[in-house]
């Protein structure tokens, strides 16, 4: 796992939608849902949603928290 893809996490907002302005790391469970079945955008918006709902679906969300406690 590259810990600057973790970061960007935190960094990186949604650029549109009902979330547009939330942190990727914000996202409720249900909406990165959605995007894993519709599919993923392109680039890296795309790769970081991804993650985060593998992440989020694994129940890994946890290895986020030291960095939200740094920032």
């Amino acid at each position: 796992m590259n810990p600057e893809l973790l970061e960007l996490l935190l960094i990186h907002e949604m650029p549109f939608g009902k979330y547009k302005g939330r942190v990727i790391a914000d996202l409720p469970g249900h909406y990165l849902a959605w995007f894993a079945r519709q599919g993923f955008p392109e680039g890296r918006l795309g790769h970081l949603l991804a993650l985060m709902y593998e992440l989020d679906h694994n129940n890994l969300v946890g290895l986020i928290d030291p960095l939200r406690k740094t920032r």
